[in-house]
C-alpha cells in the first residue's frame, strides 16, 4: 500500500480529512479505520457524519453495523470478527452506495475484498499528544 497523504490534526481540524476522504470517493467509498482502542476511529466517523449533515452517529461495536441516512455505513468488527461480519451478509453491503468506514478491518478483509474486487482504502490512526495522525493509504 501506499501512503496518498498524512494529516496530523486534532477534533476541531477533522474537517481537513473529511474533505479530503470526499475528494477520494466522490460518493461511495470503503474505509478500513485502523488503530488502538481509543484513537479516534468512532470520532472520525461521527465527525464525517456531523459534517453531511446527518447528525450523531454511535459506536457500532455491539450491532456490528449502524447505517446513517443510507449514506454512510459504520462497521465494527471487533468484537464479532471477520467471520461474523462475513456471515451476516455483510460484504455485500459494500456494494451499495454511500461511504463504508470498517473499524478493525485487517490484512485478512484487505485479502477478501481484493479477491471480491472491491476497492478501498486504509486510514491508520495513530495519537500525537492532543492530536490524531491520520495515514491515509490505497493499494
Amino acid at each position: 500500500m501506499r501512503v496518498l497523504k498524512e494529516f496530523l490534526l486534532s477534533e476541531k481540524e477533522l474537517f481537513k480529512l473529511i474533505d479530503y476522504i470526499k475528494y477520494l470517493a466522490k460518493e461511495n467509498g470503503v474505509f478500513l479505520l485502523r488503530g488502538d482502542l481509543a484513537s479516534g476511529k468512532t470520532t472520525l466517523v461521527k465527525a464525517f457524519c456531523k459534517n453531511l449533515g446527518i447528525g450523531d452517529a454511535s459506536s457500532p461495536t455491539f450491532s456490528i453495523l449502524n447505517i446513517y441516512k443510507d449514506k454512510v455505513y459504520h462497521y465494527d468488527i471487533y468484537n464479532k470478527g471477520l467471520r461474523e461480519f462475513i456471515s451476516m451478509g455483510l460484504l455485500e453491503n459494500l456494494e451499495e452506495e454511500g461511504y463504508h468506514f470498517i473499524e478493525w478491518g485487517d490484512e485478512k478483509l484487505e485479502k477478501i475484498l481484493r479477491d471480491y474486487g472491491i476497492d478501498y482504502f486504509v486510514i491508520e490512526i495513530e495519537p500525537k499528544g492532543d492530536k490524531r495522525l491520520y495515514r491515509v493509504k490505497y493499494a
